[in-house]
């Protein structure tokens, strides 16, 4: 070979091994360490298994802490992260049982909050402080006032923060909500919308603490009770906890699936920055059904068994809407599965709610479920809840978030034990 036509091919080859993509050099699916976003879980009960399959579903998210105030809880959740890594790139995966540890992490770039709702707010608030971006389980917050702090948290910190509200992210709510919003009910007179009872008083018997539990950390901010497996069952059970159906822990079925279909409501009706202005409950001493709220512009949504479990049926001029995760029926029939014009007024669009959130970290922009939205429907199911317990009628001022009765506004925040008081910061 020629000296000359040696030197060219050899610069030929030198220029295209130069040009070969980083993602051939690093493997399918290769994410620049620059490009990851590192998770921190925080609560590692059953919520969270499905949580981190979902979330390890964008390509750029990497497991590398977990929390939990339960030892069995934590270890068997470190093993599922691991295995998600691993689809993706082996990562270790550090426990923690105080999850101020693991905000201490520098290298921890967001955090995935998964624990009761009594722990959510003064999480997240520290998360917020700690320069963490936030994944939070609905609903957002236990009481009203927690709700606001947790805003205003985000705000000050600028933090990108998704609401665990995911059917915003299906199909079937989206077009129930679209189509509403666009009149194609025409006006809209009346919501059922069928969710379970209100939160109760806490009155389960006091049980034995089982090994690995930190039981005085799990009650954390909450006024102390004893140990009940129904409020933490140990891992090996096979029945969901139930907190969330006890005061000082939970807010009943009204804020658990509340949380979604009260949501899909506010959605539909465009009132993701405000609420109703009047709560009227059952007369009935100890009703667990019956209550109805009303906007201001007249329309009223009543909480009670229309004949679907966990389902929202839009009453109105022209036509209905009935929707739940398993179905979406109309009247007129063809409006389930309409196209959109483009002169509609479309919602935001997403159909991965874990994908949206991964989306909004990259673009320092705001989830489909961003924390205002989190706390506005929350607020809505923890008026609910206010205006069962009071059995009287209630005006809401969404502006000021007040309530026109004083008992009511003591009932917007909750006393706090020890050091855990989320109003300090």
């Amino acid at each position: 070979m020629k000296r000359r036509k040696f030197i060219g091919q050899t610069a030929k080859g030198a220029l295209a091994f130069t040009i070969i993509p980083r993602s051939v050099l690093g493997g399918n699916g290769f994410v620049a360490p620059s490009d990851r976003i590192n998770l921190g879980y925080i609560g590692t009960g059953k919520q969270s298994y499905g949580l981190v399959n979902a979330i390890n579903g964008p390509r750029e998210t990497l497991v590398l802490a977990a929390c939990d105030v339960y030892e069995k809880k934590l270890e068997h959740f470190i093993g599922l992260a691991r295995k998600a890594n691993e689809k993706k790139v082996a990562a270790d995966v550090k426990g923690y049982k105080h999850y101020r540890e693991l905000l201490d992490r520098k290298d921890i770039d967001a955090v995935v909050i998964a624990t009761p709702d009594h722990w959510h707010a003064q999480i997240a608030i520290d998360a917020a402080k700690a320069g963490k971006d936030i994944y939070c389980e609905k609903p957002l917050a236990l009481t009203i006032a927690e709700g606001r702090a947790m805003v205003n948290a985000t705000r000050k910190y600028k933090r990108v923060f998704q609401t665990g509200s995911m059917q915003r992210s299906s199909f079937n709510f989206r077009q129930a909500a679209e189509l509403v919003s666009n009149g194609y009910i025409g006006k809209v007179s009346e919501i059922n919308v069928s969710v379970g009872e209100p939160v109760k008083q806490c009155d389960l018997p006091t049980e034995p603490v089982p090994d690995g539990l930190d039981w005085d950390l799990w009650i954390g901010p909450s006024l102390f009770r004893g140990y009940n497996a129904i409020l933490a069952p140990p891992l090996e059970a096979k029945d969901w906890a139930w907190w969330r159906g006890y005061r000082g822990f939970g807010g009943g079925l009204i804020t658990d699936w509340g949380a979604h279909m009260f949501d899909i409501v506010q959605w539909a009706l465009g009132m993701d920055n405000s609420g109703p202005v009047q709560f009227i409950p059952p007369k009935e001493p100890g009703a667990k059904n019956g209550l109805s709220f009303v906007y201001a512009n007249g329309i009223k949504v009543n909480h009670k068994n229309w004949g679907e479990g966990n389902a929202i049926q839009f009453l109105g001029e022209k036509g209905k809407i009935e929707v739940s995760r398993g179905f979406i029926r109309s009247n007129p029939e063809n409006l389930a599965s309409l196209k959109f014009k483009t002169s509609d007024k479309r919602l935001y669009f997403s159909d991965n709610h874990y994908q949206d959130w991964v989306d909004a970290i990259k673009k320092r922009s705001r989830p489909i479920c961003d924390v205002e939205v989190g706390h506005r429907t929350a607020s809505v199911c923890n008026a609910v809840n206010i205006a069962y317990e009071l059995q009287k009628d209630l005006k809401w001022d969404p502006a000021k978030e007040a309530f026109d009765n004083p008992y009511a506004n003591m009932m917007r925040s909750r006393p706090y034990r020890g050091e855990w008081d989320f109003n300090k910061f």
